[in-house]
């Protein structure tokens, strides 16, 4: 059963790319034994709930890899006390460098943004809703730590996790890394004036 598990997870990020490109329903049986190598049989011994199970596991491997690397860190500067810290900028500066490296400079789609935009909407949208929920709710409370009010913070943090996602449009749009580095260069330098405006305040 390990073995089939760890065969299983080995397949998802092709699977995710094929999601990106194609779409939930524009992905077919076809696609995913040419992107995987695996014979219908495999797939749904690994899949037995077809696409359903395959875009859910997808999800589920996204967001692992967000919880590990952006979510967890942002809650983990929040648990500092309130006043001007290092971790709150620390951690906001590590957000955009993880973002950055996972859509590759924009170029990457992101998953759960286009299944909230596209025809998968309906079937994921509490995993999506919650996606997305837990990335504010984590960057507002690290912004909180770092000494700006609640209701602030908040506004910051849903500005940034909805500027991040604009940039990924534009930069597929225009095909230009520059883009993304632009748009979210120029959030992240907003984020941190906010905190250092903070710390100031609370000296």
């Amino acid at each position: 059963m390990a073995r089939t598990t760890a065969r299983r997870d080995q397949v998802l990020p092709a699977l995710a790319e094929l999601f990106r490109e194609h779409g939930y329903h524009g992905t077919s049986l076809a696609h995913v034994t040419a992107a995987t190598g695996l014979g219908k049989g495999s797939i749904y011994n690994f899949f037995p709930g077809g696409k359903d199970e395959m875009a859910a596991a997808v999800l589920s491997h996204v967001d692992d890899w967000f919880e590990r690397q952006v979510f967890a860190p942002l809650a983990a500067a929040g648990d500092l006390a309130a006043g001007p810290q290092a971790g709150p900028a620390a951690a906001v500066e590590d957000m955009f460098a993880s973002v950055t490296d996972y859509f590759r400079s924009g170029q990457r789609v992101c998953l759960v943004g286009a299944f909230a935009l596209g025809d998968a909407r309906d079937a994921f949208a509490s995993r999506i809703d919650a996606y997305f929920a837990r990335w504010i709710a984590a960057l507002s409370r690290a912004l909180q730590a770092g000494g700006i009010a609640p209701g602030m913070a908040d506004d910051l943090a849903e500005e940034a996790v909805a500027v991040i996602q604009g940039a990924i449009v534009l930069a597929r749009t225009n095909r230009s890394d520059g883009a993304f580095a632009r748009v979210t260069g120029g959030q992240k330098r907003r984020l941190l004036d906010a905190l250092k405006a903070a710390g100031r305040a609370s000296a």
